[in-house]
């Protein structure tokens, strides 16, 4: 298992990604499964990036933000993009 600092990282985004029941869950789920996709922390957001490049960030309360096409994008819940 992979350990992961948390310290920076929104409760609201944590109880989305980790909690089984959460919306970004599946999301999680492929990460782990996926070696091209690295995910990195920034102003309590998960910045996610498929092959070095930008695809998708995560905050807590927020909507999704997709910056590339990918299949991640798919794994969100519809009524969470605006």
């Amino acid at each position: 298992m992979i350990e992961h600092d948390t310290t920076n990282m929104c409760s609201h985004l944590q109880k989305k990604l980790f909690n089984e029941e959460g919306v970004y869950y599946p999301i999680w789920q492929a990460i782990q499964n996926d070696d091209e996709i690295t995910a990195v922390i920034r102003s309590r957001r998960l910045h996610i990036y498929r092959n070095g490049k930008k695809v998708l960030v995560l905050p807590g309360k927020a909507a999704p933000k997709i910056i590339r096409e990918d299949s991640l994008n798919e794994l969100l819940p519809k009524d969470l993009l605006k």
